[in-house]
């Protein structure tokens, strides 16, 4: 239980908070419904904490109630979060092998990337040559606009180009100015190719060819990207696109 009265040595009152919602979550795995007494009980916390948090939670979709019975229930933002997580295990799980031929294939860095909020989220990166250590330092979530898996899946992703261009446009320290023209632009070119190239742009030296995985409506849930020197991008980029494109044609089956 947590004491939200007196404390825990060393935990400071955001994280206590924190650890009461996700204790009050984990009630809803013994019963589907609770009124707030009942829940005070289970967590040992007084009503007016235990309301606190209900209202908390049910602001952000976590819970709701019902407006009969005034009881508390999951709310569909959990389900959403469980049905993305067993997407997206299901998806690294199924993308893997090819993720891995296409290394073999290539030479380069392989990844897989999906959309989240305004940017893209690595689910996978293998990075087979030295060469590539810097980039493999590249964070797991990067501003959508700042490299071809991003612009690969907001070109068949309104959600993911219309959140971005709320977020705005940053740019590394030293890049030039990016606006939303240059996104659309973008964007658009990648709708008639099929295929997202970026040159220079997570590094001197380095670029990308992207292709999105797109589901059966075709939004695009994900990308595979193979990224490498620049120079050897350039000379192989028409090959490079044949082969991711064609990795991602075989998860987008795979996966329907």
């Amino acid at each position: 239980m947590i004491d939200t009265a007196g404390g825990k040595p060393g935990v400071d009152g955001g994280l206590k908070s924190v650890l009461s919602a996700l204790e009050l979550l984990d009630c809803f795995i013994d019963d589907e419904e609770f009124g707030v007494s009942e829940l005070a009980r289970r967590l040992d916390v007084s009503k007016s904490t235990a309301h606190r948090l209900l209202t908390t939670l049910t602001a952000r979709g976590y819970i709701q109630q019902d407006p009969e019975s005034a009881r508390y229930r999951l709310g569909i933002r959990v389900i959403e979060l469980g049905q993305l997580a067993a997407r997206r295990a299901r998806l690294h799980r199924t993308a893997l092998p090819l993720l891995e031929h296409l290394r073999q294939l290539t030479s380069c860095t392989v990844h897989l990337a999906v959309p989240d909020g305004a940017d893209v989220v690595y689910l996978e990166r293998l990075s087979p040559i030295p060469h590539m250590r810097r980039f493999a330092q590249v964070e797991r979530r990067i501003p959508a606009h700042q490299v071809s898996s991003g612009k690969a899946i907001a070109a068949f992703n309104p959600e993911l180009a219309t959140l971005r261009r709320v977020a705005g446009f940053a740019r590394p320290a030293g890049e030039p100015p990016y606006r939303t023209a240059d996104f659309d632009r973008s964007l658009t070119e990648i709708k008639a190719r099929g295929v997202a190239i970026t040159h220079d742009v997570i590094g001197l030296g380095l670029s990308s060819v992207a292709v999105p995985v797109r589901d059966a409506s075709g939004i695009a849930r994900a990308a595979i990207s193979v990224a490498g020197p620049t120079v050897e991008v350039a000379q192989n980029t028409q090959r490079f696109a044949r082969l991711v494109g064609a990795a991602s044609a075989k998860l987008e089956r795979a996966l329907r």
